[in-house]
């Protein structure tokens, strides 16, 4: 009897050892893998407004689906290195910028957008293939000019009332004041992480309009009252149409040129941004991952 009893005992504590290990493979396996961590995430979005600041990016991605709204606005939806990402060729200026940000943030529901891709120095200190991070974004070409008779001549020198073109009060005909868009602080977290050995990483302010200066004066103008670092012609105009919509928003920009400092022009600068971008935009989408 008692040896049955012992076989008997020895049986059930097997069984139950057994039960335990089942439950905890049935665990394993409902555990998501990183992989599907990974695409579970909502796509982050870059931008580039030209082929020379987005084709090498749209190369990069695997999976990769095209989708065109109107006539001109693409986007490329993949992965890269596993993480559900969206390039735009959002193509050049303000209004280009804006609408295919907003189609972007209908359509995709994107986690964040990085704006990016070349500009032209307004600061003498930084050089060709330097990195501006956009601490700010802010619009250099909403201002109202000076009353000034016929006659008498234009001096863009004196228009220094800049323009307010989102004001908080919509009832006031004369909304004057600068407006900077800040930087996603996470982002540009995730981008000081990031390795670029081609020139310095600064934080800065980046100036966009419809306009290209080429006026010396001018640029000293707005690189010492407005802090500009650079001018380009679509990152306020993104980081304004992000605010409304709570979209996380960051712009990146590489010095092309500089005729502050008599920095040539370099095409090569627009494959060197997307490049520390793609790497930015992974390594923020790897801080979204489950910890």
């Amino acid at each position: 009897m008692q040896f049955k009893y012992c076989l008997g005992v020895i049986s059930l504590c097997s069984a139950l050892f057994l039960v335990g290990c089942n439950d905890d493979n049935s665990s394993d396996s409902q555990t998501p893998t990183v992989q599907e961590q990974k695409q579970k995430l909502q796509p982050i979005i870059i931008q580039g407004a030209l082929p020379v600041e987005s084709a090498h990016m749209a190369a990069k991605l695997q999976n990769v689906t095209v989708e065109t709204i109107g006539k001109s606005w693409t986007f490329w939806k993949g992965t890269y290195n596993g993480y559900p990402v969206i390039i735009s060729k959002t193509r050049m200026g303000m209004s280009n910028s804006a609408a295919a940000t907003a189609l972007a943030i209908e359509r995709y529901k994107p986690i964040a957008i990085i704006n990016q891709g070349t500009a032209g120095g307004h600061d003498p200190d930084l050089h060709v293939y330097d990195i501006v991070l956009g601490k700010y974004a802010t619009n250099i070409g909403a201002f109202r000019t000076p009353k000034q008779p016929v006659g008498a001549g234009s001096d863009s020198l004196t228009w220094v009332e800049a323009f307010d073109v989102l004001p908080i009060d919509e009832s006031d005909p004369e909304p004057i004041a600068i407006r900077k868009f800040e930087g996603d602080q996470e982002l540009l977290m995730a981008a000081h992480k990031v390795r670029y050995d081609k020139g310095e990483v600064v934080e800065g302010t980046i100036g966009s309009a419809d306009v290209w200066n080429n006026e010396l004066d001018r640029i000293q103008f707005f690189h010492q009252r407005y802090d500009t670092s650079v001018e380009e012609m679509e990152a306020a105009s993104v980081a304004q149409i992000a605010s409304q919509f709570n979209i996380p928003f960051l712009g990146i920009r590489i010095l092309s040129n500089n005729i502050t400092n008599n920095g040539a022009y370099d095409p090569g600068t627009g494959e060197a941004c997307q490049e520390y971008v793609l790497n930015v935009a992974e390594e923020y989408m790897k801080s979204k991952l489950p910890k």
